[in-house]
């Protein structure tokens, strides 16, 4: 536990109010229709848009899970999820305008216009119960355990206050701000995260422990923790921490934030954008910061926790008041924190309530406009005034914040439930990628991949079989040693998954024709997968434009490809500018350079004309 002093309250108390204010400002515009609280009248910009998403992402659980991996796996067990880049930069390139040019109010309505028929009925209620309730709360209730274990280990304070200060705020200016007040603060809150993050980075490394940059590289605690790019003497590791994420995880999984084709939170900023090109740099200028900017600051805390706080039990010596329950290597960065003298503590304090509030205010907007949208207006009162869907959506963000509270008190770590989402998703991504351009698929075929999905998850990972097959825990919590590498436990859900689903895409009826014409005349995806549709209605008279023509999405594809080259180059080099490996580190930044030069160039074939 640490002292806080006057100027560190005035930093904390000095975000909560003007998070309030904002809160309250737009309270009045944001409660004219369901349109302007939720999507804020599809009249944001890009700049805007693409730092509420990184704020987003940037939330309490974040440098916690990011620190987990380190201190377990060292810095290339981040590939877990520096992976997500390829979807992100696909979403970028390719569906961002789609998503855009659809006119929907949320991603979840998209069932009802790539489908048709009772099946894309079910499919759009139960989404949206399904992703905006249960895996919405489950999200956050991963973002409020960090908050609490922070709460425990830098104040002393106990999890139920913890949810009753943080949580309060940010369920008031939720509630009466909706998605604007939402984005406006994420603004704010942004630059005061990046800000704490870098300022704990350089007062950590320089601790009298660590010794500066000299001394964090050449200590032993380390030594095996900082290659950037796994072991390749090590088959296993390979496999599992790049090859794996690279090859299957990036298509295959469904993550909050990096839902393969977009989705989520990421599909309703690019929903309220102002136009496509909007919705295309909004959505780049998140993966820029998201993957280039952000993860090396935590990453250095992480490395220098190794050296004050070796292991778990050094952990719980130094805090012994934090319950045996919450005791983890996440727990290593809020013990890194209590370092920082008064002011940057403040400081750092209010750029992790920041984050908290930026990412919990996202995921309440986000799954209470599923509730409304996709769920009440659709089933249960077709005719409520906008004045009523609004006040369902502000009485939906106080019980999704109070459940996904109450949860939070249950787990343990971030990495734990991290693992469970990304394993219930295995498989479905590809279904994702493949129903904008292929008419085949139908209501069944998603249906069957996330049915399935789940139940090969569960047995794989939660029953005796997965024991037996993957040497992974039991229910008993015993551990044994299966008659396959655990490793290929996700790449077999995904395997199976996609059987089922492609089988059963086959075995059960195309949608309707007029279905499918009427979803490709709206967003016009193109390409040889829509060729027999475009067919058959020009043989009727239904003149389409041809599938073929102006077909960007190959550009768009070597775009990602291009754009990959230039993050990842920014991110390896700036680790390698760091670590002091200068050659490494000027040949990435002369790749960034000559990568960006192209990227522009493949831009101006993507972007659309504004007229």
């Amino acid at each position: 536990m640490v002292v806080l002093e006057s100027l560190d309250y005035y930093f904390i108390f000095g975000f909560f109010t003007i998070t309030l204010i904002i809160g309250l400002v737009v309270a009045k515009k944001s409660g004219k229709s369901s349109s302007e609280y939720f999507l804020s009248g599809r009249s944001m910009p890009w700049w805007l848009l693409g730092i509420s998403m990184v704020a987003t992402t940037f939330s309490t659980d974040t440098p916690n899970l990011v620190t987990d991996i380190v201190r377990n796996q060292g810095v290339s067990g981040n590939w877990v999820w520096w992976a997500f880049l390829v979807t992100g930069l696909l979403t970028v390139f390719v569906y961002a305008k789609l998503w855009r040019k659809s006119g929907l109010s949320t991603d979840i309505e998209f069932y009802e216009l790539r489908y048709g028929g009772k099946p894309a009925k079910f499919l759009r209620g139960f989404r949206a119960i399904y992703l905006g309730v249960i895996f919405n709360i489950l999200a956050m209730s991963a973002v409020t355990l960090a908050a609490i274990k922070i709460g425990q280990i830098m104040l002393g304070i106990s999890p139920l206050e913890t949810i009753a200060w943080a949580g309060l705020v940010t369920v008031i200016f939720s509630t009466v701000g909706g998605f604007k007040g939402v984005v406006y603060t994420d603004f704010i809150l942004f630059f005061a995260a990046m800000i704490g993050g870098v300022g704990a980075a350089y007062y950590c490394i320089n601790l009298p422990e660590v010794g500066g940059m000299s001394g964090l590289m050449n200590h032993p605690n380390i030594a095996d923790k900082l290659n950037i790019i796994p072991d390749l003497s090590d088959p296993d590791l390979v496999i599992t921490l790049l090859i794996i994420p690279l090859a299957v995880q990036w298509w295959s999984a469904w993550y909050p934030g990096a839902e393969p084709g977009g989705g989520g939170y990421i599909a309703q900023r690019m929903l309220a954008a102002k136009n496509e090109n909007h919705a295309i740099g909004a959505t780049f200028f998140f993966n820029i910061l998201h993957y280039a900017l952000r993860p090396w600051p935590w990453i250095l805390v992480a490395l220098s926790s190794l050296i004050v706080f070796p292991d778990i039990a050094s952990i719980q010596q130094a805090f012994p008041n934090v319950a045996e329950s919450k005791l983890g290597h996440d727990l290593a960065y809020s013990a890194m924190l209590t370092k920082l003298p008064s002011g940057l503590l403040g400081l750092v304090l209010a750029s992790l309530i920041a984050a908290y509030m930026s990412t919990i205010s996202t995921h309440l907007n986000w799954g209470s406009s599923y509730v409304v949208n996709d769920f009440y207006a659709r089933y249960i009162n077709p005719q409520a005034s906008q004045k009523r869907l609004v006040n369902v959506g502000r009485i939906s963000t106080v019980l999704l914040m109070t459940i996904s509270a109450g949860l939070a008190l249950l787990l343990t770590n971030a990495l734990q439930l991290f693992n469970i989402i990304l394993m219930f998703g295995a498989g479905t991504g590809l279904i994702f990628l493949l129903r904008w351009f292929w008419w085949r698929i139908n209501a069944w075929s998603e249906i069957a991949a996330m049915i399935s999905s789940g139940i090969i998850s569960i047995l794989f990972n939660f029953t005796a079989l997965g024991s037996f097959f993957f040497g992974i825990e039991d229910q008993a919590g015993r551990f044994t040693e299966g008659i396959l590498p655990s490793w290929s436990t996700y790449p077999m859900v995904v395997l199976i998954t996609s059987s089922v689903w492609l089988a059963v895409t086959f075995l059960t009826k195309p949608e309707k024709k007029s279905t499918l014409l009427n979803f490709y005349k709206r967003t016009a995806p193109g390409g040889p997968g829509w060729k027999r549709i475009i067919n058959y209605a020009n043989s009727r008279g239904k003149n389409l434009q041809d599938p073929n023509k102006d077909w960007n999405v190959p550009a768009g594809i070597l775009a990602t490809l291009t754009g990959c080259i230039v993050i990842y180059g920014s991110l390896f080099g700036t680790g390698y500018w760091i670590y002091g490996r200068y050659p490494e580190a000027i040949l990435a930044t002369l790749l960034v350079f000559i990568s960006t030069f192209f990227l522009i160039k493949l831009w101006a074939k993507i972007k659309t004309k504004v007229f």
